[in-house]
């Protein structure tokens, strides 16, 4: 299972130290990969991680068949482009919100997370998660019978916040279902992350609570 895979990626059982780099880190990594050939040193400056935390990731994935290191850099096997194509698949589009209404931060990066909309609660998980992972924190929406909505209490984006939802709409091709998380913080790595720790929350979540 793709999720299993990831952590195990992540956190491995192996006696030894735990890796300094987290599931959002091996998610990232395999989108910038394959977006082009990419070198260990610009890897480790897009990532924010020192030089030795990447090299041991990039090992960790090739030991995993997901990468291939050549000369000019690090590619996707095809391994890697199946597991990528279904990340991609679950977390397909996002988009910078400008500081505005809900996205109160200096940066502020939206996600869909595709499906996982009914696997929302509070946004309080959510929002922990993005602090965890750096961020000042996340809000949660969903996207339903043509509406965005902002747990708990399911607020009207459109009618409360209709530069954001315009943003939405304009920049994101949501489904019925959808989630979009939004994470804020200081610089537009941090929100990223943010982001992506948010999203994988609900990714877990739908795991462990299969839909019916």
């Amino acid at each position: 299972m793709l999720i299993h895979l990831l952590e195990k990626l992540a956190n491995p059982k192996a006696p030894g130290p735990a890796p300094s780099f987290s599931v959002i880190h091996v998610i990232k990594v395999l989108e910038l990969v394959a977006e082009k050939t990419i070198g260990r040193k610009e890897l480790s400056r897009r990532l924010l991680l020192g030089e030795g935390v990447t090299r041991t990731l990039i090992e960790r994935l090739r030991s995993f068949g997901l990468i291939s290191v050549r000369k000019g850099g690090c590619v996707l096997s095809e391994k890697g482009r199946k597991i990528w194509s279904r990340i991609h698949n679950d977390l397909p589009q996002k988009t910078v919100i400008e500081k505005t209404g809900l996205a109160l931060a200096t940066y502020n990066v939206a996600l869909i997370v595709r499906r996982r909309g009914r696997r929302v609660g509070s946004g309080i998980e959510q929002r922990d998660a993005a602090m965890l992972a750096g961020a000042k924190g996340a809000t949660t929406l969903k996207y339903e019978n043509g509406e965005v909505t902002m747990p708990p209490d399911y607020r009207k984006v459109q009618e409360d916040f209709p530069e954001i939802y315009e943003k939405l709409m304009d920049s994101l091709s949501l489904e019925e279902g959808d989630a979009i998380v939004i994470g804020s913080a200081d610089t537009p790595e941090s929100a990223e992350y943010g982001a992506l720790a948010a999203a994988w929350s609900l990714l877990k979540c739908a795991h462990a609570q299969p839909t019916t």
